[in-house]
């Protein structure tokens, strides 16, 4: 993973620096370049893919994905305003003896995550939570919150940690300390401009010729290849990557042997169209099962995305091949319009436009109380439809949520749900979404789902792995000046009626075959639900899993049960969903018991440990 950690304190810290540094690199086992300096009460270290250290006056810096040149100016000129000049992926860490200070920062889509913790008057700061509790004065506690926040979004949002007390930055956030107090600031924040009056024709040129200069930019001066799903994104991605590196570029993808979830064909078109370099795997139930461990010992936090497995054999298949990096398609979704919940928000939108008068006296009454007696496809149907648009959004978005759908009460043990606020996740939505208020509806969902699905899951799952192959991941669509250019584009640019990405397919239509702009949405799904039922190997590993997990005093016995002995074979797909969930969540713990990087965390959520201090 490389990335940073250190601390910033006026008491020396018995630590060694490298004792905390150890498992950024766990995985790659790269030499360490550490800085210390004044009897250990300031401390930093950097792993081997940061650029070099600065050590000055003491001043002391460490960057994560960009090179330190200038940021040490731009600091002792501009101060926390330094971080707003910066551009591309990073992560950085600022200790100034001379003032007193220290400040953190990530980037603006947050790709290079960053975590921290205040204990008494040290900040500890490091890129990843299993380095964070490596400081014998962070707490290594669970948070019961924390646990039924993965429960809710199968992933821990930012800025909490499964840690208490941990906390994270998120995209385009700061953090400066001083004078023993701790401000968190925002230095950038997408804003969108939902007028442009450009025409067609120049819009698309400036469109292309960014993605091609992001694509060129993303190549890190060696040979890079590119996931390949057979989706817009990727297929643009591999086509620039081509023309950018002069040889054929090098793609990779995954197929399963399962209907409805291959999508290799469309893979193969593309890497014919542009003549590309092309290697593709066939990821089975057996595959999964030896990943899993391995999968659930790379995060720092439990992590509930099947699809992390058929990425971790992508860049398995790219480093055996001996590519260094590969560059994702992600973001294009969230940029410019392409996931069908944009479609389906759209049409309930539609029944906010109908006279309130006309909807509560008439077609709500008779919906609902004439209509409720009467049982009619249609009038079901019509039912239904209201019944969802008068949810408001972000909630509407939540309808069928798993832990919504199963009760948290019948989930959690009672004595964790007891500590927890059910409502959290929910309000934590709603903040996020409202935050780009008086913006269209559709910009306040890419706003939204910029945070929670790409900088909380989509960004992690590539990156973490990525690192377990030793690969490094690079998002040509999170470019900055990508993200600019689309926050520019009116909302009918993005989505037309209920056609997706109508722009970004217009301006490809001349580059990308027809049946891939043509193409729905598909995914990188894993067909667990599947193998559960097919698979003894696999469904062994599961059950065993929750069985386990059944005893750590987290999700109720007989929910478990019911699950395994009833619900699965009721929907394989759907509740073989919950029971992934939890079987990570249970990996996540063994993998630290185990011999794991935080082998004596404390799984049991209730308890306080003594060495905890907040």
């Amino acid at each position: 993973m490389s990335g940073l950690c250190g601390w910033f304190s006026r008491e020396p810290a018995a630590l060694p620096i490298s004792q905390m540094a150890a498992p950024l690199w766990r995985f790659d086992n790269a030499p360490l370049r550490t800085a210390t300096h004044s009897a250990g009460s300031v401390a930093l270290a950097a792993g081997p893919d940061c650029a070099r250290m600065y050590h000055e006056d003491g001043l002391l810096i460490a960057m994560w994905g960009e090179r330190v040149d200038g940021l040490a100016q731009l600091w002792r000129s501009h101060g926390a305003q330094a971080c707003a000049a910066l551009t591309g992926a990073f992560a950085f860490a600022i200790l100034d003896e001379r003032r007193g200070e220290a400040f953190l920062a990530i980037d603006r889509s947050g790709t290079r995550p960053l975590c921290y913790q205040l204990v008494g008057r040290t900040l500890v700061f490091a890129s990843s939570a299993d380095s964070l509790i490596q400081h014998p004065g962070v707490c290594r506690d669970i948070s019961a919150q924390a646990i039924y926040n993965y429960l809710y979004f199968h992933n821990v949002p930012s800025p909490d940690s499964i840690y208490k007390g941990q906390r994270r930055l998120q995209p385009g956030e700061y953090v400066h300390f001083r004078s023993g107090r701790l401000e968190r600031g925002r230095y950038w924040k997408i804003q969108f401009h939902e007028r442009e009056t450009l025409g067609f024709a120049q819009l698309k040129d400036e469109f292309l010729d960014t993605v091609r200069a992001s694509v060129r930019a993303s190549l890190g001066g060696q040979g890079a290849g590119a996931f390949l799903s057979g989706g817009t994104d990727s297929s643009t991605i591999a086509a620039m990557l081509g023309q950018a590196g002069g040889n054929r570029a090098r793609t990779y993808s995954i197929g399963f042997d399962v209907p409805g979830y291959d999508e290799l064909d469309y893979a193969r078109l593309v890497a014919r169209h542009f003549d590309l370099d092309h290697h593709e795997r066939y990821v089975g139930a057996g595959d999964v099962a030896e990943a899993v461990p391995r999968i659930a010992a790379v995060f720092d936090q439990p992590f509930g995305n099947a699809s992390a497995v058929p990425a971790y054999y992508c860049a398995q298949m790219a480093r055996d091949d001996g590519v260094l990096r590969l560059l994702g398609g992600d973001g294009g979704d969230e940029l410019f319009g392409g996931n069908e919940r944009y479609a389906r928000q759209a049409l309930f939108a539609l029944y906010e436009k109908i006279p309130s008068a006309l909807r509560q006296l008439l077609i709500e009454p008779l919906l609902f109380r004439l209509g409720g007696r009467l049982d009619i496809g249609l009038v079901n149907k019509a039912r239904s439809y209201v019944e969802q648009a008068l949810v408001p959004l972000p909630a509407r978005l939540e309808t069928y949520n798993l832990l919504q759908c199963y009760g948290g009460k019948n989930v959690l043990d009672p004595e964790l749900f007891a500590q927890i606020d059910p409502s959290a996740p929910l309000d934590a939505l709603t903040r996020w979404y409202w935050q780009t208020a008086g913006c269209s509806q559709l910009n306040q969902m890419l706003a939204l789902d910029m945070q929670y699905t790409l900088a909380d899951n989509d960004l992690p799952k590539v990156n973490r792995a990525c690192e377990l192959a030793g690969v490094e991941a690079a998002f040509p669509l999170l470019g900055d000046a990508v993200v600019a250019f689309s926050a520019r584009l009116r909302p009918c640019d993005k989505l037309k009626g209920t056609k997706l990405r109508h722009f970004f397919k217009q301006a490809l239509r001349e580059t990308l075959p027809r049946a891939v702009i043509n193409k729905k949405k598909h995914g990188f799904g894993l067909p667990f639900g599947h193998w559960l039922q097919t698979d003894d190997r696999l469904r062994a590993l599961a059950y065993d899993s929750l069985s386990d997990l059944k005893g750590r005093h987290i999700v109720r016995a007989d929910f478990v049960d019911e699950l395994l002995s009833h619900k699965v074979a009721e929907h394989p797909a759907y509740h073989g969903t919950m029971v992934w969930v939890l079987m990570m969540l249970e990996q996540w713990h063994a993998q630290r018991r185990h011999g794991g990087p935080a082998a004596s965390t404390q799984t049991r959520t209730g308890h306080e440990p003594r060495t905890c201090r907040q």
